[in-house]
């Protein structure tokens, strides 16, 4: 699988401006620098030709059988001018070289204007030129690169001259190193201009991101939602790239608003419904649990199958009764029902729901811890003493329900900074991964709490959540490490609320 690419799109573009500017800076250079050589090259070869051809047309008494020049003294039999080098208009540095029946002239003056000879290698690399007048590199051992030309004088004689390649080597070298200069100023300033453009170009696109980011900060999942947020319109013209986005990303927000608020109708209209058929079957199911208790203390004689019906509708109906209880304060927690706020004491409630899980489960042992009693951190809080109570209730209830007889159950409450922390833990077998993630879901209920008579209805733990969320508090579910589970609570501290 390809790894994405951590680069951002705005470095991607500099380097791509930067990269394309340094291809065509070197593709000119190239270019340039060989037109300039090109160009001197061809200078060099015009001088070379008129030098050969003065050096050609030299009078035949220049090279006499003694090799004097009009009768003046050579230095010695082996070093004798070519005629070349004789004639007027010869550069400095001009290589001449002549042969005529087998005997061979060569030298050229330096710059201290000395005559210089050339030596049998030299020479021989330079009668290797071939004779069709046209300019051929060479190279001369210790002289360095010529340009050189062979031709044949009417006389007969091989006429060569090379004229070195130094200055034209010398000139491409500066060319290029005065273009490598310029290149690396001008990449630097392409880095440099083009990330201030990329930047100013790709703006916005950042204030695109910026109404995204405030779009998934908005509590979306539950409530009226007034999805205000959309791309300005200087960001959503049609005509341009950047616009199409802006413009396709405020139709998505359009269309997540009348989705958000189709959806809040609808849940509006199921929670009314469940809260007026909760409200409206409260009192036929207080009446059917009135006539079976009626009927089940009746003077009159009754059969043992009919006593034991009424009894088994009273407890359906008181089980029903809650259940429809449940509902409706589910249903008045989510439409934002207000709820009382009044210092409450989480340590007193702990008390009392401790005793009352002990009462009805003396098959479990339960332990509660406090703060001690001189500490000035009371675990206080500001909320509804009623709902909080029925946190309480509802954990222990879970606890006792889902745990095996025997298990152990510690209730802490502790102030913890500024929240008043309260912890339910067990030694049971703890929570099934499957329901872990829709725990505090609404009909949540695990194997063994399908049964009627455990009398859960999966309303409990979301009970708890809305409770808590309600007096802005937040409640975790964790597992142990050697089994169980441990339900925290959190809840801003009387003193910090």
């Amino acid at each position: 699988m390809r790894k994405p690419s951590r680069w951002t799109l705005r470095r991607r573009l500099v380097v791509v401006l930067v990269s394309l500017v340094a291809v065509v800076a070197v593709g000119m250079g190239a270019i340039s620098a060989l037109a300039l050589r090109g160009s001197l090259i061809t200078q060099v070869d015009e001088q070379l030709k008129a030098a050969n051809q003065r050096a050609a047309n030299a009078p035949e008494w220049l090279f006499s059988q003694n090799g004097t020049a009009q009768g003046a003294p050579t230095p010695d039999d082996d070093h004798r001018p070519s005629p070349g080098n004789l004639q007027p208009g010869q550069a400095i540095g001009t290589i001449n070289l002549f042969s005529l029946d087998g005997e061979v002239r060569a030298d050229y003056i330096d710059e201290s204007g000395q005559r210089q000879y050339l030596d049998d290698a030299q020479t021989a690399t330079l009668l290797a030129v071939p004779q069709d007048g046209a300019a051929h590199p060479v190279g001369l051992e210790d002289l360095g690169e010529y340009r050189a030309m062979s031709t044949v004088t009417s006389s007969g004689a091989v006429a060569v001259t090379a004229i070195p390649t130094e200055s034209v080597t010398s000139t491409v070298t500066r060319f290029v190193v005065v273009e490598i200069i310029v290149g690396v100023l001008a990449l630097l300033v392409a880095a440099t201009v083009g990330l201030v453009l990329v930047r100013r170009e790709l703006r916005p696109l950042d204030r695109m991101a910026a109404t995204a980011t405030r779009v998934s900060h908005l509590p979306l999942d539950r409530g009226e939602v007034v999805l205000a947020e959309r791309v300005a319109e200087q960001d959503t013209d049609p005509s341009t790239e950047v616009g199409q986005v802006g413009s396709a990303l405020n139709q998505l927000l359009g269309h997540v608003a009348a989705a958000l608020t189709a959806r809040h109708e609808s849940e509006s209209q199921v929670r009314q419904f469940v809260a007026d058929a909760s409200h409206e079957l409260r009192t036929p199911l207080a009446s059917i649990r009135g006539y079976a208790e009626l009927v089940r203390r009746s003077p009159e004689v009754l059969p043992a199958g009919a006593v034991t019906a009424m009894g088994r509708i009273e407890s359906e109906a008181a089980r029903m009764t809650g259940l429809v209880e449940d509902m409706l304060l589910l249903a008045r927690l989510d439409a934002g029902r207000t709820l009382e706020t009044e210092p409450v004491d989480l340590g007193m409630l702990a008390i009392d729901a401790v005793g009352d899980a002990h009462a009805a489960g003396r098959d479990h042992v339960w332990h509660l811890e406090l703060p001690d009693a001189d500490d000035d951190a009371e675990p206080v809080v500001v909320g509804d003493e009623h709902r909080l109570r029925q946190v309480f209730a509802n954990l222990l209830t879970n606890a006792r329900l889902h745990t095996p007889p025997g298990t152990t159950v510690t209730v802490q409450v502790e102030t913890v900074g500024e929240n008043v922390e309260v912890r339910v833990t067990d030694d049971g077998p703890g929570i099934p991964e499957e329901l872990r993630d829709r725990l505090f879901q609404r009909f949540t209920r695990g194997d063994e709490s399908r049964t009627r008579g455990t009398g859960s209805t999966g309303l409990g733990l979301a009970i708890v959540d809305a409770v808590v969320g309600a007096h802005d508090g937040t409640i975790t579910a964790t597992p142990g490490a050697e089994g169980g589970t441990t339900f925290t609570v959190r809840l801003p501290a009387a003193a910090s609320a």
